[in-house]
């Protein structure tokens, strides 16, 4: 079953948009990463999932409806970042408890063994607790939840890498036990993408690439060797992107669609798989080029 459905979806501010093309479905029961450079439109497009936001154009449908001022949407999804705000003059025992009452899910054991392995204290207002507690502790929430829409953009900021861990672990063992649908946001790609089934790369406010993981995981090579053969061999090719030159040795990125005769007739270069993480780099660079081109022109200068 389809559980998010966008076309052409736009989201305008009056400085401007922070969606402008999103093109994409997401299915029930996957976990999907949403990933892009900042102000690239991921918490724009988040919260417009959630409902928080009304599009400005295209259609978005979230279990059937527009999330827009939608019950079925408010009470089927959760959606947590670093500026959820609850009153201080609740504990996070009583969030617990409210969320209890509130989410027909809720998995109160879960809820406080997980607070206790990450000794989140239980007689403190949110205000209280560090920045990284503040968003483990909402976490927890998410986790307990098991909202069938369950939205984390950027959880794990402010947690060390063990908590980090151990927080995606969780979220994974319980995922496992208890499927549904969840959008994950994360500047640390390489560390959920043994995690994520499906990747959404943003750029600009638009959909870039949305592909399982597996997927993106073979859908470029890096190729090196000697700056004419790379040219020559490259013109055939699909390029991402040209990396500077060392010396007389040159590399690309090419989408990976040359057969294994192509790979095996070009004798004279190497081939290198690239990362998740470095590709949606090279698929959102703005300029040609790298850093060390900012010094050297300004040294022309």
């Amino acid at each position: 079953m389809t559980v998010i459905e966008c076309s052409h979806l736009e989201k305008r501010y009056r400085g401007g948009a922070g969606v402008k093309d999103a093109d994409f479905t997401i299915q029930e029961n996957t976990i999907t990463g949403i990933v892009g450079r900042n102000g690239s439109g991921k918490t724009t497009l988040m919260k417009t999932i959630a409902g928080y936001l009304k599009q400005t154009g295209g259609e978005i449908s979230v279990f059937g409806e527009n999330p827009f001022n939608s019950l079925k949407v408010s009470a089927n999804s959760m959606y947590l970042d670093e500026y959820t705000m609850f009153s201080n003059a609740l504990t996070t025992k009583d969030i617990l408890h409210h969320h209890s009452r509130f989410y027909p899910n809720w998995d109160a054991q879960l809820a406080q063994r997980l607070a206790d392995y990450f000794s989140i204290p239980m007689k403190v207002g949110t205000d209280y607790l560090s920045k990284g507690q503040k968003n483990t502790f909402y976490g927890i929430l998410g986790l307990a939840a098991r909202c069938p829409l369950t939205i984390f953009d950027e959880p794990t900021t402010g947690m060390d890498a063990s908590v980090r861990k151990d927080f995606y672990r969780a979220l994974l063992k319980d995922y496992l036990a208890h499927p549904r649908t969840i959008l994950i946001s994360s500047h640390h790609l390489d560390e959920i993408d043994e995690l994520i089934e499906d990747l959404l790369l943003i750029d600009g406010g638009r959909t870039v690439l949305h592909l399982p993981i597996e997927e993106v995981k073979e859908y470029a090579m890096a190729v090196s060797g000697p700056a004419i053969e790379v040219k020559n061999w490259s013109a055939q090719q699909d390029v991402i992107a040209h990396l500077e030159d060392q010396g007389s040795i040159s590399t690309v990125i090419v989408k990976n669609h040359f057969t294994a005769a192509e790979k095996a007739a070009a004798g004279g270069l190497r081939f290198a798989p690239v990362s998740a993480s470095d590709l949606c780099v090279y698929l959102t660079r703005r300029n040609i080029g790298g850093i060390d081109d900012v010094f050297s022109n300004s040294q022309h200068g």
